[in-house]
């Protein structure tokens, strides 16, 4: 299948979860990956699991310096990008934050600034170098926001404000690119309860504690079940092809109908990289 032939594409957060899964599926449909992530020894690992189709980079998404290393490394082996999906991502849930409220009124000033720093800096940089290596002959940039992008979640004021942050500036990302004529569309994702493994945080200690939490958040699913990396891998793969050219500035919510019939919000409703 070769949905991608030919193009070349870089994942952040492409070590584990949704990134890894996307990497997966877009080298099966043709693409070569460039997998980006501060996890080296995973990400190698998934590189060795699709073959020749992949390579990785180390890179920290917060940081310019390492974007830069990373585009002067893709100019001087393949001279171009097609498609960068923005994946990397943080929640508030991981174990650094633990134990630390994540509410507006509690959460420290260091937490909402690590929160944006990874969910929002990380894909402006993205967006701005992506934007440098396809310029010359177009491309697709896939940011990744979240149904808390659109919605308030009391518990988690930081990780909605990056969300939603990350929704608006693809917009603008894609109106930039449209009105300099670049040829380069920019979409975002908003997935909601999608099953990676920061769950195992707050999934609960014992098999029966796990199986509750599951029963409950499947309850306030209209679907009653969680997504899969996969389920977002595809649209990351419609996106990423030739078959999304006229769709840009939009965004696309994956979240088994919570937005379209409840109001309802989960404290911990979906997980990046």
């Amino acid at each position: 299948m070769t949905r991608l032939n030919n193009k070349i594409a870089l994942i952040t957060g492409g070590s584990r979860g949704i990134g890894a899964g996307t990497a997966k599926l877009l080298a099966q449909h043709g693409a070569f990956v460039i997998i980006v992530d501060i996890l080296d020894d995973l990400g190698l690992a998934v590189v060795d699991e699709i073959g020749d189709n992949a390579c990785y980079y180390h890179l920290d998404v917060r940081q310019e310096a390492d974007w830069m290393a990373v585009t002067d490394a893709i100019k001087q082996r393949f001279g171009r990008l097609d498609v960068v999906f923005n994946n990397a991502g943080v929640s508030g849930f991981e174990p650094e934050f633990l134990g630390r409220p994540q509410d507006v009124e509690q959460v420290s000033l260091n937490d909402w600034q690590q929160i944006h720093a990874v969910n929002l800096d990380g894909v402006f940089l993205g967006c701005k170098y992506g934007i440098q290596l396809m310029k010359a002959q177009g491309g697709s940039i896939i940011n990744m926001s979240s149904r808390s992008g659109m919605v308030g979640i009391a518990q988690t004021a930081g990780y909605c404000s990056s969300k939603g942050a990350v929704r608006n500036l693809t917009k603008s990302v894609a109106m930039h690119c449209a009105q300099h004529g670049y040829n380069i569309r920019c979409n975002s994702l908003h997935p909601g309860a999608i099953y990676t493994p920061i769950w195992d945080t707050v999934m609960g200690d014992t098999e029966e504690q796990r199986t509750a939490t599951l029963n409950f958040v499947k309850r306030g699913i209209p679907l009653n079940d969680m997504g899969t990396p996969l389920d977002v891998a595809y649209c990351v793969l419609y996106l990423a092809s030739d078959e999304s050219r006229y769709m840009t500035g939009s965004e696309i919510v994956l979240d088994g109908g919570i937005m379209a019939g409840s109001t309802a919000t989960l404290s911990h409703e979906d997980s990046e990289s």
